[in-house]
């Protein structure tokens, strides 16, 4: 069993009533390698200027983790399969909408990512789906909710293999 935290921290700024619901929700994230990350609620959720446009936002961050999730399986399945992988870039979306309950939800997360390899030994669109497939199933954060993931899968984005 592993255990993961976070320290998320938010403070009054001095004069805001607070009470009133004109306040700042910008606050930090803290974790425990050292990062700290600012975050605020989303201008789509809450209006400006109470959320910080330029911080991260708790939906931005759930795209990323499932983004992020997949990309660190995908490269450690491809480098076991000898495909040399020089860049992954993944243009994630997510989707927040009312599901199936009524509720509002992150319901849809596609990853889009673009992937350069290189080497002698370059996949084919079956090896990326097969790849893509392994590490939607081993993603602990995919298995950790039941928005829709999806994958498109691009055409390769291929560097020229070592001469």
């Amino acid at each position: 069993m592993s255990e993961y935290t976070a320290q998320v921290k938010w403070t009054r700024a001095e004069g805001e009533r607070y009470t009133d619901n004109k306040y700042s929700r910008a606050h930090e994230w803290s974790f425990d390698g050292g990062a700290v990350i600012q975050a605020s609620s989303s201008p789509h959720v809450v209006p400006l200027p109470y959320s910080a446009e330029e911080h991260i936002d708790p939906e931005e961050a759930f795209v990323a983790s499932l983004s992020s999730c997949h990309m660190l399986f995908f490269l450690s399945i491809a480098a076991k399969n000898r495909f040399v992988v020089d860049e992954y870039i993944d243009n994630a979306i997510g989707v927040m909408e009312n599901d199936a309950d009524g509720r509002v939800a992150i319901t849809k997360v596609t990853l889009r990512p673009r992937i350069k390899f290189s080497g002698d030994k370059l996949p084919g669109r079956a090896d990326l789906a097969r790849i893509h497939h392994q590490s939607h199933e081993q993603c602990f954060i995919a298995n950790s909710v039941k928005t829709e993931v999806t994958t498109e899968i691009a055409p390769n984005i291929t560097m020229e293999p070592d001469a």
